[in-house]
């Protein structure tokens, strides 16, 4: 895609900024510990990527919570609870965690 600003400059075409999935892979949390996984993606960092979790198929909204996810140098982070909340209850099951690389 292409896009030209009001004065006829090119603003944005395909070379402007590209997004690719560097790791995709489902996470599984058995049991009611608080606990994290870590996942290895390397050369991805908190400022040019971002980790996100999506529930592997039916997903009750009333009784399951969602998991919760960091990235850092290096790796994704994913934890069955929320991290800032002390009253967080851990949760199990399996959802897929996907990392997104960003470029300029």
């Amino acid at each position: 895609m292409r896009l030209w600003g009001a004065d006829g400059a090119l603003q944005m075409d395909e070379n402007s900024f590209t997004m690719r999935i560097v790791l995709s892979t489902l996470v599984t949390f058995p049991n009611e510990a608080k606990v994290m996984q870590s996942f290895s993606v390397p050369g991805c960092t908190a400022s040019n990527a971002v980790a996100i979790v999506i529930p592997n198929g039916p997903y009750n909204w009333d009784t399951e919570e969602q998991f919760e996810t960091e990235m850092v140098s290096g790796a994704a982070r994913v934890y069955n609870y929320t991290r800032t909340f002390e009253a967080s209850l851990a949760t199990s099951g399996t959802m897929r965690l996907m990392v997104i690389r960003f470029a300029t």
